[in-house]
């Protein structure tokens, strides 16, 4: 199982709920633990569950502009020429259509639903020592590398790595993200 970004808890859910399912678990800044929410980007979510406003939903809408997800991809990139951009205008134009950033923040404004259930992911983890693999940008600032090295903690046998990118990794490293993925052991 591949899991990413906020649809991590998807897939972490999936194992805790089939976990003979499961062989294994690559991880490319895909969260299950506190320590990996990176302070900036997540202090508008933290406010909004402290006390909801109409004026953090707002910020929290301006960050799915074009701009805003331009500045997503590139972010700890250091050759962001290297981004196709056709990566960031679909992201945007799907963002664009009609209610789809309601409904983006909403999920992002959830999101501690899934903070919650991280316990339940860690138990599983620990339960079950699937093979894993946490392949990260290192320069993520939403998801960052304590989060990845944290899985060591459930997980010792678990491949960590960190890549000189950011949050979308496989749009700068994906070479190295596939060799990763072939080189781990899958447990039958």
């Amino acid at each position: 199982m591949y899991v990413f970004d906020y649809g991590a808890p998807v897939g972490f859910n999936l194992a805790v709920a089939n976990p003979e399912r499961i062989t294994a678990i690559v991880s490319q800044n895909g969260n299950a633990y506190e320590e990996g929410l990176g302070a900036g980007p997540w202090a508008p979510l933290r406010a909004y569950w402290r006390q909801p406003s109409t004026a953090i939903r707002e910020t929290i809408k301006e960050r799915m502009s074009l701009d805003g997800v331009r500045e997503s991809y590139f972010q700890g990139v250091s050759e962001p020429a290297t981004i196709e951009p056709e990566a960031y205008w679909l992201d945007a134009a799907l963002l664009a259509r009609p209610g789809m950033i309601d409904l983006q923040t909403d999920l992002k404004l959830d999101y501690n639903a899934n903070i919650e259930r991280y316990p339940l992911y860690q138990h599983y983890l620990r339960t079950h020592q699937p093979s894993l693999l946490a392949i990260w940008g290192k320069n993520d600032t939403f998801f960052i590398p304590p989060g990845a090295e944290a899985f060591k903690r459930d997980v010792p046998q678990a491949d960590v790595r960190f890549l000189d990118t950011g949050h979308f990794a496989l749009e700068t490293n994906v070479d190295d993200v596939a060799s990763a993925i072939l080189e781990m052991p899958v447990h039958a």
